[in-house]
């Protein structure tokens, strides 16, 4: 397939860069497109002379000109458009975008990472919306070697967003309980943001890594994780996560990674502490999360899905 995609090119960590060079290692041709450089008129050039318009939209940026005309003549000339987003907007006050008068709303298929918003977007918009869980980029997928060991770390900003109150907590919670044997990476953090191939060297040298995602709600029914689920899983690390709906019908608790009760610290303490002793049984599972995430996580496991649902 030719594929117009549009969406940031500027840096090599974007999940629109990595997404691209996964359709390009399954054989198909992909047009770059730059959001905010590229205008619509350019967009409908390119994109009338392809069989499928990708869109991955940044928070706050504009297309110039009438994208909204441009999807439409690229619906009459037979070129399937859509999305594939990593981020949930569903009880966020960025929920506010989500108008079906606006153009990324507009396209014909809506893959996100949050059931619940999936069926919203095909209840209320245009389009058809589907679940489908985040992945990791295949090539990034490997076991890096331990350079210096510690015991506990965090990756990810300690901000977030304001209706999350927890993630604060929790990296407040690590840093008071074990000190200088927890380094967190990234913004906020007691160490800086890192990326590549450093990313996976953190996940070699850090004996428990502690994930979170957007768990607005502990009850929510809808399925929700964050991408640094298979990420975390796929670069090598030894993962501990909230148990959320669905999770363990992709990841089995105590085979791939380590789950507990979300906003349970205490059960928290004794998972890390207890893995930390016992280095036999977590090398075992940390194993065999990468080997799952590498047979069933990884952007080519998405993408496939993708284009065959659309065929």
């Amino acid at each position: 397939m030719r594929i117009a995609f549009l969406g940031n090119f500027t840096v090599p960590y974007s999940s629109e860069t990595h997404h691209a060079l996964t359709l390009e290692q399954l054989g198909h041709t992909v047009v770059r497109l730059q959001e905010t450089r590229a205008t619509a008129l350019q967009i409908e050039t390119e994109a009338l002379h392809t069989d499928l318009f990708v869109w991955v939209h940044t928070h706050g940026w504009r297309t110039p000109g009438d994208i909204a005309t441009t999807l439409q003549r690229l619906r009459a000339a037979g070129v399937v458009s859509l999305s594939y987003h990593l981020d949930r907007w569903m009880g966020l006050a960025r929920q506010q975008e989500m108008q079906p008068d606006q153009p990324y709303w507009q396209l014909d298929h809506f893959f996100t990472v949050d059931q619940v918003q999936a069926d919203w977007l095909t209840e209320n918009t245009s389009m058809q919306g589907h679940y489908l869980p985040p992945g990791v980029y295949g090539t990034e997928c490997y076991m890096a070697m331990p350079r210096t060991r510690f015991d506990v770390a965090f990756v990810g900003s300690k901000g977030y967003h304001p209706e999350y109150p927890y993630r604060p907590k929790l990296i407040e919670w690590l840093t008071d309980t074990y000190g200088d044997r927890f380094r967190h990476y990234g913004g906020g953090g007691n160490w800086p943001t890192v990326r590549g191939a450093d990313l996976n060297g953190v996940y070699a040298d850090a004996k428990v890594v502690v994930g979170d995602s957007l768990i607005l709600d502990p009850q929510y029914e809808g399925k929700y994780w964050s991408d640094r689920v298979p990420e975390t899983l796929g670069r090598g690390g030894f993962l501990i996560h909230p148990w959320v709906h669905g999770i363990d019908e992709s990841f089995h608790d105590m085979r791939h990674l380590a789950l507990y009760r979300h906003g349970d610290l205490e059960q928290l303490k004794t998972l890390i502490d207890y893995f930390l002793r016992n280095e036999a049984q977590r090398e075992e599972i940390r194993r065999a999360g990468y080997q799952h995430a590498l047979s069933n996580h990884t952007y080519k496991n998405r993408w496939n899905h993708i284009l065959e649902a659309i065929a």
